[in-house]
């Protein structure tokens, strides 16, 4: 068994020998994107393994260990690991957990502490966390993130926001139930395989796999029939855990909902062009604005060649770039507003209702302030900037019940289906036909 060993500050560390015998534990959020990016860490040498416990008794243990009135992301991630930690499926002295730290005014910053402490409160602080983070904000002997490490995270971005982008418009249509899941797991196979092999990162190799995935997705056989278009949004965990959100996606397929959830690249966009904003407000090391640029430059390219591979095929809707996206938001609401997901929560809805998906969940976190200022708090503005919006806020915490939020939600479907019934009921009187593509899948 590995030695423990503590730096000067008494922070157990993870070290080198660790690595050969531990398995680390990862907590679950965005389920494509995770199973891509666990995967590229196994690769690297650590034996990783991405959490799918859930339920009642992982909220009661975040609030067994941890402070009521932390925000909910928080409590549910820390309940998840101490649950996983007292299930008796691991070797406590072989088992680590790994966390993202993002630094700044969130306060996921802190989680990384308040999992430390309610691990010692649990007994299990033996247990070392690692901080998964690309500020220098925490280092352990046994963790490094490598460039090439980098470049394959990216990479699992790109094609995770694809693979979950193609799934939400050929699920919600799809004649034989079950083909869209089917194929997103081959191609996270796929493509781990790649880059297992240092494949698939180039952005020549990055074009070609992408046209591949939107072409087999557009063999699936489907029947275009009206559904409510609907779009989620929030806090960045809520937004895509299905832990957080109470499975809030696979309930808006079970009401016959076509469901939009943006992607995380416009997210990533979003963070580094703060930084490059910070450095030209306040100052910075020219090397580091630099960097910054080259890695803007390079994100914006991956999303273009995701837009321009989406577009190959008519019957998918691509997402809009990442400038378009903060063009929306112009006299809206400052682009200072940043903390959290800031600006760009307000600017994915504006967008999702340009797109058609007028119909949105603000998912909202308890304790999350930013995202009740840039979520709940813009949805009047926004309705008067687009009439067109039906936007429902969804608080979720421990005491919220599942019943409450999914009527609430079923309110708003309410609204949505009589502007569709309205919709349709206009199409003969306007006199207008089907475009050949609907009327083609029609008859699949």
């Amino acid at each position: 068994m590995a030695e423990l060993k503590f730096n000067r500050n008494g922070r157990l560390l993870f070290t080198r020998e660790m690595k050969k015998e531990y398995t680390i534990l990862c907590p679950s959020m965005a389920p494509i994107h995770f199973q891509l990016i666990v995967n590229v860490l196994n690769n690297c040498g650590y034996r990783v393994e991405l959490l799918t416990n859930e339920g009642p008794n992982v909220v009661q243990e975040g609030l067994k260990y941890v402070h009521n009135d932390t925000c909910y992301p928080a409590l549910l991630v820390i309940g998840q690991f101490i649950d996983a930690l007292h299930s008796g499926k691991y070797d406590l002295d072989r088992t680590a957990l790994i966390i993202t730290q993002t630094g700044g005014g969130c306060r996921a910053s802190n989680y990384i502490h308040l999992l430390r402490k309610a691990l010692k409160r649990a007994g299990l602080e033996r247990v070392p966390v690692v901080s998964l983070n690309m500020s220098g904000l925490e280092r352990n002997p046994g963790f490094h993130i490598t460039l090439p490490m980098i470049r394959k995270f990216i990479a699992a971005v790109v094609y995770g926001d694809a693979l979950m982008l193609l799934y939400n418009q050929t699920e919600a249509y799809e004649t034989g139930k079950g083909d869209s899941d089917k194929l997103v797991q081959v191609w996270i196979e796929k493509l781990t395989e790649l880059f297992n092999r240092g494949k698939g990162l180039s952005l020549n190799e990055l074009t070609q796999n992408l046209n591949r995935i939107v072409k087999d997705f557009a063999g699936i056989p489907i029947r275009k029939v009206p559904k409510v278009k609907t779009g989620v949004v929030g806090e960045i965990y809520v937004k895509y855990s299905a832990l957080g959100n109470n499975h809030l996606e696979d309930f808006l397929r079970g009401q016959d909902c076509e469901v939009n959830v943006p992607g995380i690249l416009n997210f990533a966009l979003f963070k580094v062009d703060n930084r490059l904003e910070d450095i030209k407000l306040y100052g910075g090391n020219p090397a580091k604005f630099g960097v910054v640029t080259l890695l803007m430059d390079y994100l914006l390219k991956m999303q273009n060649i995701l837009i321009q591979a989406v577009k190959t095929q008519p019957k998918f809707l691509p997402p809009t770039t990442y400038a378009h996206t903060k063009s929306l938001v112009k006299n809206v609401i400052g682009y200072g507003n940043k903390m959290g997901e800031g600006w760009l929560l307000t600017a994915e809805m504006l967008e999702l209702v340009e797109q058609g998906y007028e119909n949105i969940v603000c998912a909202q976190p308890f304790g999350c302030l930013p995202n009740h200022i840039c979520g709940k708090g813009m949805i009047h503005r926004i309705k008067a900037v687009d009439a067109r919006a039906n936007i429902v806020p969804i608080d979720y915490d421990p005491s919220a019940t599942r019943v409450n939020q999914e009527n609430r939600i079923k309110l708003m479907l309410a609204v949505a289906r009589e502007k569709l019934a309205e919709k349709e009921a206009e199409k003969p009187a306007r006199g207008s036909a089907p475009e050949p593509d609907e009327d083609k899948e029609k008859t699949q």
